[in-house]
């Protein structure tokens, strides 16, 4: 088949995505695609943009058998606005994330209308994707809540009619070359997410910061994030541990970043939010010990694990986080960070490889196919 895809925001986990599904289908693909920056204007031209840019394809004899988006486009308004040709085709949205169960750090900076967006893109696809059960609970809980809000003519058969057409799709994650267990002398911990709000950097901060006034030894890898453009907080963690980091901040290229979670033995997140989490699985793929909060879509994630998930967890709060960074600590010095199977978690998160996933999101979209030339 031949797939159209529209990406406005063609970076991080969304290009990884698209990108690593095309090396890997068996379909041909058109990619139209907008820079990754400036999120909430991509959100707001990006289907004008690409109905003008796949009306000039249209001309020149360009056809496709289906069509698969992301959350960032406003797909309702995209097919108003293309070839009836186009308007026509099966229609996927694929969540990576969404605008209405996003943190937001002051409640004056949340937008109604992004909210809607993501709706009225569940309301124009044929099938809405999630890259998690979670996600797509929370989603749907979350606009009921957002839709009971609203004045009058409240659309809350929206929610049951996206749930409809639901289905779960975990992405692909690239493969990274597992490391020997325990590989440092002292503790490394790595923490590897964007340097933003949602990504609990403080909580982080008052657990290493308690560590340290204990008496722990460890190292720290803290990478993911920009200085230009990181929050407070980060500046003054680099100056608090500055005799303790190994690695900090983005690492320029794919090595270099492979190298650094080859480098930490316990990965911690302390995401206010996370409907998947590529980057903790990728850290686990290289061997690092994760240590995650009890709620968001790790518990899904790690769903295959054998025995007991729990000492993987860790309630959401400072006290508890600390605690358990410390137990480990301790199980690192003594030489049992993993207790004798240092493969139980990659066991637990090689459903995600790429060669398992490929062959269901193909078939998905032969499936959306077929199904709508039976309608």
């Amino acid at each position: 088949m031949n797939i159209l895809a529209l990406e406005p925001y063609y970076g991080g986990s969304h290009r990884a995505f698209l990108d690593g599904w095309i090396r890997r289908s068996r379909h041909d693909w058109t990619v139209q695609s907008l820079p990754p920056n400036k999120w909430k204007w991509r959100m707001r031209h990006a289907a004008v943009t690409f109905a003008w840019q796949i009306d000039a394809a249209v001309h020149d004899g360009a056809v496709w058998d289906a069509l698969i988006c992301s959350d960032m486009l406003n797909l309702a308004e995209f097919l108003g606005l293309a070839p009836a040709s186009v308007a026509r085709l099966p229609r996927v949205a694929y969540f990576h994330e969404n605008q209405i169960t996003y943190p937001v750090q002051f409640a004056k900076d949340f937008d109604y209308h992004f909210g809607f967006t993501n709706m009225s893109t569940g309301l124009a696809a044929d099938e809405s994707w999630f890259n998690s059960a979670y996600h797509r609970d929370s989603f749907l809980e979350g606009l009921a809540d957002f839709l009971k809000r609203m004045p009058d003519h409240q659309p809350l058969a929206a929610v049951d009619r996206i749930r409809s057409s639901s289905r779960i799709y975990y992405p692909g994650v690239d493969p990274v070359a597992a490391a020997t267990p325990a590989r440092q002398e002292i503790c490394t911990i790595l923490w590897a997410a964007r340097w933003e709000f949602d990504k609990g950097p403080e909580q982080f901060f008052e657990a290493i910061s308690a560590l340290a006034r204990d008496g722990y030894n460890f190292r720290l890898n803290i990478i993911g994030g920009d200085e230009r453009s990181a929050l407070p907080i980060f500046e003054k963690m680099h100056d608090a541990f500055a005799d303790r980091i190994d690695h900090w901040g983005y690492q320029p290229t794919r090595d270099d970043y492979v190298h650094v979670l080859a480098a930490s033995d316990v990965v911690v997140s302390t995401a206010r939010h996370e409907f998947f989490g590529i980057g903790v699985i990728e850290a686990i793929k290289a061997g690092a010990y994760p240590l995650l909060p009890e709620d968001l879509a790790y518990p899904e994630v790690l769903s295959a694990l054998e025995g007991d998930a729990s000492p993987f967890f860790y309630a959401h709060d400072r006290g508890d986080l600390q605690q358990a960074l410390a137990a480990l600590i301790e199980r690192h010095d003594g030489g049992g960070l993993w207790e004798g199977d240092p493969d139980r978690a990659r066991r637990a998160v090689a459903r995600f490889d790429w060669d398992q996933v490929i062959e269901a999101l193909d078939d998905g979209l032969e499936r959306v196919v077929r199904n709508a030339s039976r309608s």
